[in-house]
């Protein structure tokens, strides 16, 4: 512990603000905390060595590599294989540090795709890049739990998506639909869940409440084919899955900025709705081109059913007054379009309001909790909403001059609106 720490505590003692006895107990609580409690840092350089070492390693032989026999280039592929198997076993059955564990499991990660590639070039094995990512993952997979890495988690996480997209968008005519991704991800949730559950504000879980998301916003492209009209749904129901996963009970004292699934699903539903309210969006969406039977059908409605789900456990958790209208947004988007499908304006002027009245809501919840941040979201979301309207109506240019004064007089006025309210209360708190 801190020198400036051990100071504060004798003050404490000396001022009488507690007893010796108390301070005693506080100084073993945090001896205690900090020596269960991994050096980051070291772990940090710990996997960048792992990665050098390795990386290392691979260059010399590759220098060489032509001048090798072919049991030589066989023997040399398993050698790190071998070192990053003992390595990992060690730090198992001796129950080593973070460090050690993050860094053994890094070094094996990245061994086990090296011999793929190093034994698949020797012996001249044909196979797609797919393949091979497949076969990487389901080897290392058991490592995330074996390990309890972080590391390794996130590089699954990465290689998954890196495999989805390279079989449903970059192989060309061979393109296939990546079912397997899901059950990458589904094995991978509940190593997420228990780190929620175990520490919630740390750095670790923000880069996983930001990659997730980002992983299933770029891998679920992968699932359109035929009917790509159907995708536009798809993401829909999607971002309004990660929104209600934000607005899950665990993520209730998350700050915003460590909440990727709430800031990836807000703005994924408002950019995709911003998008429907033009009406070539619409004339686009004809019935015959739709193929009733098909994986874009059945992802659709799976998405929809789990995303139903998590917004009642939600509402049941936390009560029907703490609902906010991005939470039904995508619900509200699937009723329009059931209903009045191919139904002329009248869906255009519907998904419209609902935008005006999503950023009327982000302004509400801005002022009603102070955030500054927030409420300019509200306000930026409506303003948007005024100038896509510029482009695509008949207004006349004094009119949509007025509605710009307007709006830029509403973020002015709203904005020093709540500062002066900000600092009238932090005067009346002061006084207190």
């Amino acid at each position: 512990m801190s020198s400036k720490f051990n100071k504060e505590l004798q003050v404490l003692i000396r001022d009488k603000v507690i007893s010796p006895e108390l301070a005693d107990k506080i100084e073993r609580y945090y001896a205690t905390k900090n020596i269960e409690r991994p050096n980051r840092l070291f772990m940090i350089f710990g996997v960048f060595g792992a990665l050098l070492i390795g990386s290392g390693i691979i260059l010399m032989l590759a220098h060489n590599w032509d001048d090798f026999t072919r049991l030589t280039k066989t023997i040399l592929a398993f050698i790190p294989l071998i070192i990053g198997q003992i390595m990992t076993g060690y730090s198992v059955l001796k129950n080593k540090s973070v460090t050690w564990k993050e860094a053994s499991g890094t070094f094996l990660f990245f061994s086990v795709g090296a011999a793929i590639s190093l034994v698949s070039q020797i012996y001249n094995i044909p196979g797609k890049l797919s393949s091979f990512l497949l076969t990487w993952i389901v080897l290392c997979l058991p490592l995330l739990y074996v390990l309890r890495s972080h590391v390794i988690t996130l590089l699954s996480i990465v290689l998954s998506t890196y495999y989805a997209v390279e079989l449903g968008f970059w192989s060309h005519w061979s393109a296939k639909v990546p079912w397997l991704y899901i059950i990458f991800m589904i094995a991978i949730i509940p190593y997420y869940y228990n780190l929620l559950t175990k520490n919630i504000s740390s750095n670790t879980v923000t880069i996983f409440n930001w990659l997730l998301p980002m992983s299933g916003t770029i891998a679920l492209g992968a699932f359109v084919g035929a009917s790509d009209d159907l995708g536009f749904i798809m993401y829909i129901i999607l971002f309004g899955l990660f929104y209600n996963i934000g607005k899950l009970p665990v993520f209730a004292e998350t700050r915003t900025a460590r909440n990727g699934f709430l800031i990836i699903g807000s703005l994924g539903t408002v950019v995709l709705l911003m998008i429907f309210t033009f009406r070539s969006m619409w004339d686009e969406l004809l019935p015959g081109r739709f193929v009733y039977d098909n994986q874009e059908l059945y992802i659709t409605l799976g998405l929809l059913v789990v995303s139903i789900l998590v917004f009642g456990y939600t509402a049941f958790k936390k009560g029907i007054k703490t609902i906010t209208l991005f939470q039904v947004a995508f619900m509200a988007f699937i009723g329009v379009y059931a209903i009045f499908f191919a139904s002329g304006i009248l869906p255009v002027i519907i998904i419209n309001i609902l935008v005006f009245a999503l950023g009327v809501s982000a302004i509400k919840i801005g002022v009603s909790k102070f955030n500054f941040a927030i409420l300019n979201y509200g306000l930026l979301i409506v303003s948007i909403l005024i100038i896509c309207r510029f482009f695509d109506t008949d207004m006349s240019f004094i009119l949509r001059g007025i509605l710009f004064i307007a709006v830029g007089v509403g973020f002015f006025l709203t904005n020093y609106i709540m500062l002066k309210q900000q600092g009238s209360n932090n005067q009346k708190n002061r006084k207190r």
